[in-house]
């Protein structure tokens, strides 16, 4: 496996750690590490693409593909992206709530390979709001997201941004297994966030 040369070391209690350059001129590239500070992904962002193609693979050598998140739609405010195995076996979908995530806080419904919803991704905190029309807020104030079971309200897992200007970096901790959502749609949803928030992150 190919280790960056300058690993991160994973926050107490967190699984995994996304980390991406702020300053990238096309496209997004982002490295995936583990516990144990080894490089367990890496996650590559087409540039000048209508549709939106995140691939995810082994390392940064780009050897191994490890999951696809790849939007249904061209032009689609509450854009849905369908979460697949190279083979093209789909494990779920993601779908943001367009109106409430531009305006309010980030929203996100989970759904399993059958279409059924089994999770909800929501932004926690006061200043959620504010970030959205303060950019020293955006700055000063990291995002904290939650994923709660839809059948209970019980917290699966956590994602949490790290204060840094220069550097994107978010940390994923896995409070519970689900016996319906398979891990790695949690991930790719950290990782479609870290997209996202990515590009935003760099206004």
């Amino acid at each position: 496996m190919v280790v960056e040369s300058n690993p991160v070391q994973a926050t107490t209690g967190e699984k995994y750690t996304i980390r991406r350059k702020v300053f990238k001129v096309f496209g997004a590239s982002f490295h995936v590490y583990g516990p144990d500070r080894q490089v367990v992904g890496y996650c590559r962002q087409k540039a000048f693409r209508l549709r939106e193609d995140i691939r995810l693979y082994t390392g940064p050598d780009m050897g191994e593909e490890l999951l696809r998140l790849n939007a249904r739609n061209i032009i689609d405010f509450s854009a849905t992206y369908d979460v697949s195995l190279p083979t093209g076996e789909r494990l779920g979908s993601l779908r943001r709530k367009g109106m409430r995530s531009s305006f309010v806080r980030d929203s996100w419904l989970v759904f399993d390979e059958n279409d059924n919803q089994a999770a909800t991704i929501t932004e926690t905190g006061s200043a959620a709001m504010l970030r959205r029309y303060v950019d020293l807020v955006a700055i000063l104030s990291p995002q904290r997201y939650e994923v709660k079971r839809s059948s209970d309200g019980a917290v699966l897992a956590r994602f949490r941004q790290h204060f840094n200007p220069w550097v994107f970096r978010l940390g994923v901790s896995i409070d519970a297994d689900d016996p319906v959502l398979d891990e790695l749609v949690i991930l790719g949803a950290a990782c479609l966030i870290a997209a996202i928030e990515g590009r935003e992150y760099r206004r």
